[in-house]
This record gives C-alpha cells, structure tokens and sequence, in this order.
C-alpha cells in the first residue's frame, strides 16, 4: 500500500487522483489552501476510499515553506510515512494577453505554480532520502512543451519553468531511493478550466469543435495516470495522456463528440 500526499487536491486533477489512489487501496493526504475545503474533500473522498486505505487533510498555502514542511509532517503522522508525493497545485488564467494579464494573477501563476512545486519538491525529496525512498511526480501543463498558445504566455512560462526544474531535480537524485518524474495530463476540463472558459465564451465558441476533440473529462483521464504512476520503477519518468497517438486518433475518430455537452457549453 502506498501512502502518498496530493497538493491542490480539494478539486480538479488533484481531487481524481486523490480519488483513485484510495480506489486503487492507497491511503492519500490531500491539501487545498482552506480548512473547509479541505474537509468538504475529505468528507467526499472517504466513501470512496478501498477498505485498507484511510484519507487525510491538511491546509496548506504552497507559496509558504514553512506550510510545507508541516504538510510534510501532518502526512508522516498521518500514514506513518510518505513514499508518494504529487505536486499538483497550482493556478491558471489563460484568457488574456501578457501584457493585460493582472498582477495579481501573474503573482498567483508564479508563486503557486513555481514556488509551489520548488517548495513541494524540496520538502518531499529532503523527507524520502532520509527515510530512504520514495517517488515524487511534478503535474505540469500547457507550455510546458515549449509551444507558445494564445493567452496562456504566462501560465505556460510557469510550466516550462517546470520542466526544466523537474529533469533537474531528477539528475541531481540519480542514484539515490528517490525517483522524480514528471506529468501531463493534456487540456482536462476542470472547474478551473470552466472558470476560464465562462470568462472567454467568444473563445470557447470559436474553438469549439477543437476544444470537442482533443478534451477529456478528468474522470477518465485520472485513471491511467494513476497507473502509470504506481507503475513507474525509473528516475526521469515522463508520463503524458495527449500523446502524439492519441492526438492522431483523436482527430480520426472524435469530430463528433460534444464533450464540453456535459457542462451546458
């Protein structure tokens, strides 16, 4: 059984994951910025958690180091150790140029994004090499690929950022008990992204039969990240859902499907 901590975990991505890591067995610390969203998780993830997995809170701001390390903490009281730590927390706004983008939007990207996952990272690897091991994964996102995308120059900086920041780390444990790897998940509709998408419905319209295509419910894309995760035995593991592939057969066999349907859009 493995025992593992979830940032940004009280919605989106990082509430599935948390959600099928306790299908799948595993008990899981999840972590949001607020007691009360932290506990309305919790309370929606313990019906769904396996017989030997149990499910924890924590409330943390990831920008603040100190927080960190008592989520660090709070999970090893909690589990009785940490072999399984996803960096999942962060921001995006992604309607707008760079030049119109808010300051305190770019501080949020930035601080939440970067910082957030340096801070998680840190944390984490310090608490497995002493205890021996353990597997840290970096959520990462659009951009990180390096393609420039309309509004998303600032969200995307982040995570290229990241990437960088993830191989990095990944090289400078080789060689020790503790793996580092990276994830994209490709576009997941999320409460985020409907945030965003409300905020931009011009954009959304004319994108729509794109955005119809290559999308996916993150229900169902949770799943197999989950596995890949737990599967993974390497250092530098590079786990990606929108794979060149499954582009490929996205666009030869989804031009009629109506995923954003589901969320009246």
């Amino acid at each position: 059984m493995r025992k593992a901590v979830v940032t940004g975990s009280t919605k989106g991505l990082g509430f599935a994951l948390a959600r099928e890591l306790l299908r799948r067995g595993h008990s899981v610390v999840v972590s949001g910025r607020t007691r009360a969203a932290v506990d309305e998780a919790v309370a929606r993830l313990r019906p769904e958690a396996a017989e030997s997995a149990a499910v924890h809170g924590c409330a943390v701001d990831m920008t603040d180091p100190e927080q960190v390390e008592k989520l660090w903490a709070t999970a090893v009281d909690a589990l009785g150790g940490v072999d399984l730590w996803i960096n999942n927390a962060g921001v995006a706004n992604t309607t707008r140029p760079i030049v119109e983008t808010a300051p305190g939007d770019v501080r949020a990207m930035v601080t939440t994004n970067m910082l957030g996952t340096v801070y998680g990272s840190q944390v984490a690897v310090r608490g497995m090499l002493a205890q021996g091991g353990g597997q840290v994964f970096n959520i990462l996102g659009g951009g990180s690929d390096g393609r420039i995308r309309p509004g998303m120059g600032v969200y995307s900086a982040t995570k290229r950022g990241l990437d960088s920041f993830t191989r990095a780390l990944a090289k400078e444990v080789a060689g020790t008990g503790v793996r580092v790897g990276q994830v994209s998940p490709g576009m997941l509709i999320t409460e985020g992204w409907l945030r965003e998408a409300a905020a931009a419905p011009e954009q959304v319209a004319k994108q729509r039969k794109l955005l119809n295509i290559l999308c996916d419910h993150v229900d169902e894309v949770a799943p197999y990240l989950v596995g890949r995760m737990l599967a993974g035995t390497g250092n530098g593991d590079v786990i990606a859902w929108l794979t060149t592939g499954r582009m490929a057969r996205k666009f030869l066999t989804g031009r009629k499907r109506d995923v954003l349907g589901r969320y009246g859009l």
